[in-house]
């Protein structure tokens, strides 16, 4: 849950390579996200193992936790995956009900992030109507820009004055609120600063032609920290 002294939790999503990871040791990141959804951040179970390895080497007091996003999978995927990479948390990008959220938990006794997709017009966003179903069965809830294919990363934002609802619900329910969405270095501490979220995502706003830059994980990194 969100800490008045360790500020806003940071997770940096895609993962994809060793030598990238292994350069990350020294930042203050909370989660690290691998992808198993179709895009072109996907890996395979075996990869995904592979760099949890590295996560073992982790400089600090607290590693960062295994994230693995998946949209609309079923147990058997995620048996497959879980059986060769033991994640922490299950991120489900999709339309899974309430009652599969809870499954999983129960399945696999991992945390449950569970993603909103928020529409960028003026269209009820997707699982809104229901919210009050996920508010035992999940661990965060995270909001993301929608996007018609995959359902998020889509690298945009979406209209910020929609996060104080989803805020007051998050704080109701002792349930932690993550935003993501076209985050980059230059937005995140306004994001921060006004809406107060208990986290944030970021994918492809620390990417140079589409390979995980160092560098802007370091700079989003340090803008999260001095917000």
């Amino acid at each position: 849950m969100h800490d008045i002294k360790r500020g806003t939790k940071v997770k940096i999503c895609g993962l994809q390579d060793v030598e990238v990871l292994k350069s990350m040791i020294h930042l203050p990141v909370n989660d690290i996200g691998f992808v198993f959804a179709n895009s072109r951040r996907q890996i395979s179970p075996v990869k995904a193992s592979e760099l949890l390895g590295q996560l073992q080497e982790w400089d600090g007091i607290e590693k960062p936790r295994s994230v693995g996003v998946f949209v609309n999978p079923d147990l058997e995927q995620l048996e497959t995956v879980m059986s060769v990479a033991q994640l922490d948390v299950i991120q489900l990008h999709g339309q899974e009900s309430p009652a599969f959220c809870k499954a999983v938990k129960e399945r696999f006794q991992t945390s449950i992030y569970k993603v909103m997709s928020v529409r960028t017009d003026c269209a009820q966003d997707e699982q809104s109507m229901n919210l009050e179903d996920y508010a035992d069965v999940i661990d965060s809830l995270l909001l993301d820009t929608h996007d018609p294919q995959y359902g998020g990363g889509s690298g945009t934002t979406f209209a910020w004055d929609r996060i104080p609802f989803y805020r007051e619900w998050t704080a109701r329910h002792g349930i932690e609120l993550i935003v993501a969405g076209g985050l980059h270095a230059d937005n995140v501490e306004q994001l921060i600063k006004d809406y107060k979220p208990d986290g944030v995502d970021i994918s492809s706003g620390v990417e140079t032609d589409g390979v995980k830059d160092i560098d802007k994980i370091v700079a989003f990194v340090e803008r999260v920290k001095q917000a």
